[in-house]
């Protein structure tokens, strides 16, 4: 059996010890400006990378993070872990029954948010393939994935910016806020059937994946959520808190993906189910959760956005023209969308339905996540990966400006 070597072990402890401090550095720092940490974390992540390091740097970036394989295949198996748990505490955050309590006017508000934006990123790039990046492969997926990538809206991002405008508990932050839940389930649900087309799903046809995932999703949103909900008060009450509830969260976190990525649709969305049916329940602590939360986010969420900037030249890979595009694409269709639907089925002003769609239009790590498997399964080139990930970053820092800017006029 092999192990890492002497050398391979002291690369990667250097390795995770410089993208914790470069990431906990530039997090700091982005917070100072009011910016999620994620932006923080990206940018550390393309300071260590062959975009600075690489270019003014190159010896150091080579020792660091290119010349060491075995170390590299370690850190890859971390970042694997990272993405797995972002989206386990991304499905935390949905409850279920603020989503129905809100009833039609969350359903108006989602359903526009996903399917205008869906529309524009499906039928721009499937007819101007070149011009996004498709040099060969199949066209429909890479436009199906395109829509996906323009509708999913980041729950995280998006509450933390209510919270900050003191908007969460009220209407608007509400429906903001269940409209999203519903934009990431039912996105989540259409990018992992892509992701069976990618070569990923074995022997199963179309109808077979569609059934597999839409039935493995209404299991853990019902049956499952009700053995989780039984189950919980024994854990509490028998095993050591909050260490027994936690290990254990973590292990059926792992079963579930496990089990969605041997089914061939992908482990993160077995994560995100799982901490959805997890997080509804009446027996999962609030306390249990932050814990989860601080863990996940302070730990392993900057190891991901860290790497994002190692795989990836941006200065060498950015093309103005496609971001540009891409950028047009996210903002119009969310704010259109969603907009439309605040004002139609949700009883708002002009000037609240614009609040809620650019509430709506936060992207932040979904994309990002998005992004970086198409890229890994060929889906998509460097240079759209780029664009996605300055999308990303921008739809995250403006969201909450211009909700703020939208309702201060009269």
């Amino acid at each position: 059996m092999e192990s890492l070597s002497h050398h391979d072990v002291i690369n990667l402890l250097l390795q995770l010890a410089t993208m914790l401090l470069m990431a906990r550095i530039f997090s700091e720092i982005a917070r100072k400006f009011n910016q999620p940490s994620v932006v923080g974390e990206l940018l550390a992540g393309i300071i260590l990378g062959p975009t600075i390091l690489g270019t003014f740097g190159p010896e150091a970036f080579e020792y660091m993070f290119a010349s060491n394989p075995q170390a590299n295949l370690a850190l890859d198996g971390f970042v694997q872990i990272a993405v797995i748990l972002l989206l386990f505490i991304a499905g935390l955050e949905v409850e279920l029954h603020l989503v129905f309590s809100q009833g039609k006017s969350a359903l108006s508000i989602s359903m526009l948010g996903l399917i205008v934006p869906f529309a524009l990123g499906f039928v721009v790039p499937y007819f101007m393939p070149e011009f996004f990046g498709l040099a060969e492969g199949n066209k429909l997926l890479f436009a199906l994935f395109m829509g996906t990538a323009m509708s999913i809206t980041a729950l995280p991002v998006v509450v933390r910016i209510l919270m900050d405008m003191n908007l969460f508990k009220s209407k608007m932050g509400m429906l903001i806020v269940a409209s999203a839940m519903v934009n990431d389930i039912i996105g989540w649900l259409i990018f992992s059937v892509i992701l069976s087309f990618m070569g990923k799903s074995g022997n199963l046809n179309l109808l077979e994946t569609i059934g597999i995932t839409v039935g493995f999703t209404l299991f853990m949103l019902t049956i499952g959520k009700a053995l989780l909900n039984k189950m919980l008060p024994w854990i509490n009450k028998k095993l050591s808190w909050p260490g027994g509830l936690l290990s254990l969260s973590m292990a059926f976190c792992f079963l579930a993906a496990a089990f969605t990525e041997w089914l061939g649709i992908h482990s993160i969305f077995g994560a995100f189910l799982l901490g959805v049916a997890l997080g509804d329940s009446d027996q999962m602590p609030e306390r249990a959760k932050e814990i989860v939360h601080q863990f996940i986010n302070n730990i392993f969420a900057p190891l991901f956005f860290v790497s994002i900037g190692l795989k990836v030249n941006f200065a060498a890979n950015f093309d103005l023209l496609l971001t540009l595009a891409v950028l047009v694409i996210s903002f119009a269709g969310k704010i259109i969308g969603s907009g439309i639907g605040a004002y139609k089925g949700g009883g708002f002003t002009k000037r609240e339905s614009l609040a809620v769609g650019f509430g709506m239009n936060a992207r932040g790590a979904m994309e990002i996540i998005l992004g970086l498997i198409a890229l890994e399964n060929g889906l998509i080139d460097e240079k759209l990966f780029v664009a996605l990930v300055i999308m990303a970053i921008v739809t995250s820092m403006t969201s909450g400006p211009l909700m703020k800017w939208s309702l201060s006029k009269k």
